[in-house]
């Protein structure tokens, strides 16, 4: 016991300074490295983004708790959540709000009866393409417009896809999340409506992005870039 006394004494303003940066990164600001192809071609395997966790709420920290709302999520936002099937942690597009009756037809959304807008576009680079060593057939990309909705998805004709379902009302306080990598994505589709309390933060902007299929030599551009 005196030896724990002792080194506490002696690293008092380390320690006191990690469970700082703990908290911070718990309760405010927090980064996340994207895992997989799911929201290409907005974010990329091996970007590491940075989540502002009050966004929306503020927590008690470590927790789902909300102390209080700060503002509410809105149809476009990328956000991180905790997923409702088993707890891990994604990022998906938050598609839409609660009381929206929210249908696919074919990839389409509609959205309270609205048909979104789908314009075929070309990417400036295949490296935002789902990687050859995962899929390598046709790749079709469109940019997805529909009021506060408006960026690019990818599409997989010839891969086997949940691509039909609705019309289905949000519930209250829940969420449907989409990725942009609409049939590469286990999303709301699969896991369900997200509730408020699981959402983790929004993504505004990357923090460093790293190749792993080229050396993990970095991708500069992406460095400090806004979604």
């Amino acid at each position: 016991m005196m030896k724990l006394k002792k080194l506490f004494s002696q690293n008092k303003g380390f320690i006191v300074f990690m469970l700082g940066m703990a908290l911070v990164r718990g309760a405010l600001a927090d980064y996340y490295l994207v895992p997989s192809s799911s929201m290409y071609p907005t974010l990329l395997e091996g970007d590491r983004v940075i989540c502002d966790r009050i966004a929306y709420d503020i927590k008690l920290p470590l927790t789902d708790v909300i102390l209080k709302h700060v503002s509410d999520p809105q149809r476009g936002d990328v956000v991180t959540f905790s997923s409702p099937e088993d707890g891990t942690r994604l990022v998906k597009r938050l598609i839409a709000i609660p009381g929206d009756v929210v249908e696919m037809r074919d990839e389409h959304l509609l959205i309270n009866g609205q048909a979104a807008n789908y314009e075929p576009t070309k990417l400036a680079t295949a490296d935002h393409l789902t990687p050859q060593r995962e899929y390598g057939g046709l790749q079709q990309v469109y940019k997805e417009q529909l009021g506060s909705l408006n960026h690019h998805i990818i599409v997989m004709p010839e891969r086997a896809s949940m691509r039909n379902f609705g019309p289905v009302r949000v519930p209250d306080g829940e969420y449907l999340m989409l990725g942009d990598n609409r049939d590469n994505s286990k999303d709301s589709r699969y896991i369900g409506f997200v509730k408020r309390e699981l959402i983790t933060g929004q993504v505004r902007r990357l923090m460093f992005s790293l190749n792993g299929d080229d050396y993990y030599l970095p991708r500069i551009e992406r460095f400090g870039a806004k979604l």
